[in-house]
């Protein structure tokens, strides 16, 4: 074990060898988070969209009481019957009928939709960690912010030991996790096109809404940002401190979303972005700085395992293996198909440099009769009814407004937004939901 990985801090013991990858929307479900717990690793749930699915799970009759059994353990008895009573369908809804709709999250959410994100992010992690003492964490994305601090703190209240965080630079969650375990209420600067000379809007969040007689104080779970540099560890170093418990360090293989090549994107003949030396990680600064650090992208075997421990990590992070094991939510045709795939050597994996909205690189698995149809895609009616990736900007009035790259083109325009940064942008909200 490297010297980082003795340096436990907040971790109960020492550190997992294996942390599983937090896969949105719903494939690393708390079914999945919970086996790999169970076997002494760090199992972790995605915090993507977990309203949504919570709220769609009771609607498909909630076959197996789990989600109301979880309901039932939030410390606040009317908040979670006021869900229940208001999408449980006993029996589930006629598979012609389409889901009861719920309001997307912005910057100021109403207190239904507050209820909503806390509660399900409890059931979440309390079913991931119901009958064991293992460790689980969740995963959040600092490129969807509006429903990032209820996220945590409905996590935090069922007693999260990880949160894991990337798609962006995390700086300021340490101190909403320190917030958040004495009670009070935080904020956080909204990723906002602000003009020099004006402050930025922030995202708040008052336990007080949860808890109208006072919050009651929360462990704070261990912190780990998901970066791709060296230069980004220094960053978090220096910006949080002791706040930061550890790094994963994911390379440009890594499943979903990716950081960009740094420097100019340059695209290569078969259209995917093109990583270069710049974009090889400094492991040995990594490991200067005396935490524990974990690598993920192409790690997922024992042979490579050996390599990142060679290289200073604790371990490894593992996520595509585990979105086609029997416990995850991927949709089992799908899961048998890609596995086929996989043993026959036909599985091919596409680094789309512009389907997310998000603006970052993507992974894209291409299927017979799915993605690989192009032209039939390019043909779909554009809709945006989740807006979990939308952006915030500034409308004419000076108001905040929400926009996605992947919404009709002609909103899209209407808010400013150029036809050519909408080219080639796929619905990766309704497209993740229909994995599951």
């Amino acid at each position: 074990m490297s010297e980082a990985c003795q340096n436990y801090g907040r971790w109960r013991g020492a550190p997992p060898t294996i942390i599983q990858g937090g896969m949105g929307a719903g494939v690393s479900n708390w079914e999945l988070a919970r086996a790999v717990s169970q076997a002494g690793q760090l199992g972790v749930v995605s915090g993507t969209a977990l309203d949504l699915i919570c709220a769609r799970r009771l609607q498909c009759g909630d076959k197996d009481g789990h989600i109301r059994r979880a309901l039932a353990q939030f410390p606040i008895a009317e908040m979670a019957a006021r869900i229940e009573e208001k999408y449980f369908i006993d029996g589930g809804k006629a598979s012609d009928q389409p889901f009861k709709g719920k309001a997307m999250v912005g910057h100021e959410p109403s207190q239904e939709l507050l209820e909503l994100l806390v509660v399900s992010s409890f059931v979440e992690v309390y079913l991931a960690k119901e009958g064991h003492d293992g460790l689980v964490g969740i995963n959040v994305l600092e490129k969807i912010q509006a429903p990032n601090l209820p996220t945590i703190y409905g996590a935090m209240l069922a007693n999260v030991d990880v949160v894991t965080m990337g798609a962006g630079v995390p700086t300021a969650t340490p101190g909403v996790l320190e917030d958040f375990s004495a009670g009070r209420a935080t904020a956080v600067d909204l990723h906002f096109p602000m003009e020099a000379d004006t402050a930025k809007p922030k995202l708040t969040f008052d336990p007080a809404c949860i808890f109208a007689d006072g919050a009651p104080e929360i462990r704070r779970p261990i912190f780990l940002p998901i970066i791709s540099s060296a230069t980004l560890a220094v960053m978090m170093m220096k910006k949080c401190g002791s706040g930061v418990d550890g790094f994963v360090i994911e390379t440009p293989t890594a499943g979903g979303h990716n950081a960009p090549p740094r420097g100019r994107t340059q695209i290569d003949e078969h259209g995917e972005p093109i990583y270069g030396k710049r974009d090889v990680v400094d492991y040995g600064a990594i490991r200067s700085h005396g935490i524990p650090f974990w690598i993920g992208g192409s790690y997922g075997s024992p042979d490579r395992l050996q390599q990142a421990q060679a290289s200073g990590a604790c371990g490894i992070q593992v996520g595509t293996l585990f979105a086609f094991s029997d416990e995850s939510g991927l949709d089992p045709n799908l899961k048998q198909r890609a596995r086929e795939m996989s043993l026959a050597g036909e599985a091919a994996v596409f680094t789309d440099p512009v389907a997310s909205p998000t603006g970052f690189p993507f992974k894209v698995l291409r299927m017979e009769g799915t993605n690989s149809e192009l032209e039939q895609y390019q043909n779909r009616k554009r809709v945006c009814d989740l807006g979990y990736l939308r952006h915030s900007y500034r409308r004419p009035d000076g108001a905040i407004g929400w926009r996605c790259a992947s919404e009709p083109l002609a909103a899209w325009e209407k808010k400013g937004g150029k036809s050519e940064n909408a080219e080639g942008r796929k619905c990766l909200c309704n497209g993740l939901m229909a994995n599951i």
